[in-house]
């Protein structure tokens, strides 16, 4: 029988198979791909309202929906996109074809600013990349007071909420201890940059309303519904944007509904106040309504006499921007009102929390990094089979050790893409570990195989013998390395998880499919040679 037939005959080895083919499924490679893939769609927005949606966060990489042209312009990248949106004339019609839409969405296309759209180059697999990889901002929160179970779950929560309201998507939000017993709130969020993210999420988000000392309402429970479509929010219309000394202003309204029970305070704290006149004649009450943002003053609008004593549910709000030029005016007024918008649907977190580091990386920078970690990886494997080659001189030996190596690669990326787990350049850091460990696994397996072969005066010793001696070195050194990495799942706020997690699978890996299928595949070479 050839010793090809004798491998294949081993079950090890089609438990190894087996897992390999469901490996490069999971992973799902596709070099060929093209367009771009949505990153997010912000509400109240044409795409918005043209029923594109964003993607969920379960969803696998390559399973995401891709624009493939625009009005019958193919997009093969960013750049692409980027060319045809800025060249787009305003206010026509847009026909968006994607991988689930081939008839294509048609959208409103106003400008764009109004478009809604973030996308990224299509993935050519469905491997996770970390922000380190693929560019965004991480922000690292520790809360004001140690918090019980329940209310981590409410934090974590509303943090979801508030960042699904404002637009941002493909994003990370969970809990960490370290192993001292702190308690911080880790944030990662893809495509976005630093000051959009670290302004929603580092305020505590409490707005109340107050008439003198009398609070009428806050953001949350009190408000039950806020505008954010065109017809009743955005630039006001009666205010505009005015030119003042070093620059504009623009104001802008929007439009809520109160609870009863709101409304009824409200008319509680404006029946007792005197009603004055302006130099033209309107009628307001003596009392503004203040409007506070995380206890400072953000706003103070004059009350209708109208409102006096009367519980109205349906008001506006207001505010302003400002910025050098009229456009700058108007972008900074229409993120204002963003966020304000998103604490009144939201509410106010149950907890101040404090910044404690934040990185943000751009894409451009991350492809680099993926580059980089790309050519470290392939210097390393080719580092080992150097010195595999000249441990043994024999390619017969050597080769099977690099094939086991390449496959391992293979089967650590599957399965870190199955578990949806993301990989950085801490996991990548992990993977080299979990290689240079397997390597000297193999190494001790073969260097027990041989030497049965030259012990020609000890015939008691078996095949399996040996074989069981070198697993019971690999399954010692397996459960050491599991012992170290645990508490690095918990160390460093939880941001070396990465490397923990990638270490353990590929070990894991190794100790359980490719080292068994390895000795099988040594055993028959060298058995008979």
């Amino acid at each position: 029988m050839s010793k090809i037939k004798k491998i294949f005959r081993s079950w090890k080895i089609w438990v190894y198979i087996v897992f390999f083919v469901l490996t490069i499924i999971a992973i799902n490679p596709n070099p060929y791909v093209k367009g771009v893939t949505i990153r997010s769609v912000r509400q109240n927005t044409s795409a918005y309202v043209a029923d594109i949606a964003s993607p969920s966060p379960k969803e696998a990489p390559r399973a995401r929906e891709r624009i493939i042209d625009v009005n019958n312009m193919p997009i093969t990248s960013v750049i692409d996109f980027e060319n045809i949106i800025n060249t787009f004339p305003e206010n026509t019609t847009m026909v968006i074809k994607t991988s689930k839409n081939k008839q294509g969405y048609v959208l409103n296309f106003i400008n764009k600013e109004t478009l809604g759209l973030t996308v990224y180059d299509a993935p050519k697999s469905n491997i996770i990349l970390g922000l380190d990889l693929q560019g965004g901002t991480r922000v690292v929160l520790q809360p004001e007071t140690k918090l019980s179970s329940q209310d981590t779950d409410i934090l974590l929560a509303n943090m979801k909420q508030r960042i699904n309201v404002f637009g941002l998507t493909d994003t990370i939000v969970r809990s960490a201890n370290d192993l001292a017993g702190n308690q911080f709130i880790i944030v990662e969020v893809a495509g976005a940059n630093e000051e959009e993210v670290k302004e929603l999420l580092a305020k505590q988000g409490k707005f109340e309303a107050k008439v003198g000392n009398k609070t009428v309402f806050l953001g949350g429970q009190d408000v039950t519904y806020v505008c954010r479509t065109a017809d009743c929010s955005g630039i006001d219309p009666q205010y505009g944007c005015q030119a003042f000394a070093d620059g504009y202003s623009c104001r802008f309204r929007f439009s809520i509904t109160l609870s009863p029970e709101a409304a009824e305070r409200q008319a509680n704290a404006t029946r007792e106040l005197d009603v004055e006149y302006n130099e033209y004649g309107q009628a307001y009450l003596s009392k503004n309504i203040d409007l506070y943002l995380d206890d400072l003053l953000v706003d103070s609008l004059r009350i209708g006499s109208e409102l006096k004593g009367n519980p109205v549910t349906d008001i506006q709000i207001s505010g302003s921007g400002i910025g050098r030029d009229r456009r700058e005016a108007i972008v900074d007024s229409q993120k204002s009102m963003k966020q304000l918008q998103t604490v009144l649907i939201t509410g106010s977190l149950p907890v101040k929390l404090e910044i404690i580091k934040t990185d943000t990386l751009s894409p451009s920078l991350g492809k680099e990094f993926l580059r980089n970690a790309l050519l470290i990886g392939l210097l390393s494997e080719i580092a080992v089979t150097a010195v595999v080659l000249l441990r043994y001189r024999k390619i017969k030996v050597a080769l099977p050790i690099i094939l086991v190596i390449t496959s391992e690669i293979i089967l650590i990326l599957g399965i870190s893409a199955l578990l949806k787990q993301n990989l950085d350049i801490a996991g990548i850091a992990g993977i080299i570990i979990a290689i240079g460990t397997g390597v000297d696994d193999q190494i001790i397996i073969t260097d027990e195989i041989l030497d049965n072969k030259k012990d020609k005066q000890k015939k008691y010793t078996t095949w399996s013998q040996r074989i069981k001696k070198a697993f019971f070195m690999v399954f010692a050194a397996y459960f050491a390395t599991i012992a170290a990495m645990i508490p690095l799942l918990f160390a460093g706020a939880g941001l070396l998880k990465g490397f923990a997690v990638t270490t353990i699978i590929g070990v894991t890996n190794g100790v359980f499919i490719t080292r068994p299928a390895f000795a099988e595949i040594m055993k028959v070479i060298l058995e008979h040679d």
